[in-house]
């Protein structure tokens, strides 16, 4: 079947698919980090640590079914797009969901959040400061740990975007090969 798409319609709704998974990841990052605050605050970190796995677990279930759902809209709205359409469509809303949630979380942790990292970098350094030698520490104060954690959140959110998308688009579209046939239609009858 001929292609009834361009790559404008590709990165067009690939654009949006991965505007959306990046806007759900970040409102888990800022419920989480909300979470961990009122905790903090009113003396309840337990209680409010429980409330993490549900949410994890729905925003989980969430993009992967929001993902299926952008990938069968996809190939519904192009005809012509085939398995391999759907896989490429998947990879791009991946990669830019990444970006989009990477760049939020180095914003975030960078303006919004600089002490995040600084009070787990000193914690580390009080709990094996010991154990380390002085250039080490001296090593591990000098890091950027927004522009690490940008990174390899990048590479992870894309790598198990792209993953996914594999998973997915092998039966987005259906690969029925019965589609276009009657119950008594040969091949050569269509």
């Amino acid at each position: 079947m001929e292609k009834t798409f361009s790559r404008k319609d590709l990165w067009d709704g690939a654009g949006k698919a991965g505007l959306v998974l990046g806007l759900v990841s970040i409102a888990y990052m800022l419920i989480n980090w909300l979470l961990g605050k009122a905790g903090e605050s009113t003396g309840r970190t337990i209680l409010f640590s429980l409330l993490i796995l549900p949410i994890w677990i729905a925003k989980f279930v969430g993009c992967i079914e929001l993902m299926k759902l952008f990938m069968r809209k996809f190939a519904t709205a192009h005809p012509g797009a085939d398995n391999r359409d759907t896989f490429r469509f998947g990879m791009l809303a991946a990669l830019l969901s990444a970006l989009v949630f990477s760049a939020f979380q180095l914003a975030f942790t960078t303006w919004i959040a600089p002490d995040t990292f600084a009070e787990a970098q000193e914690a580390v350094i009080a709990s094996y400061g010991s154990m380390m030698p002085a250039e080490s520490i001296e090593m591990m104060q000098n890091m950027n740990f927004g522009v690490i954690t940008f990174f390899t959140n990048l590479v992870y959110c894309f790598l198990f975007g792209t993953v996914l998308s594999a998973i997915l688009s092998r039966n987005i579209p259906s690969r029925n090969p019965f589609a276009d046939q009657g119950p008594f239609n040969t091949p050569d009858e269509q």
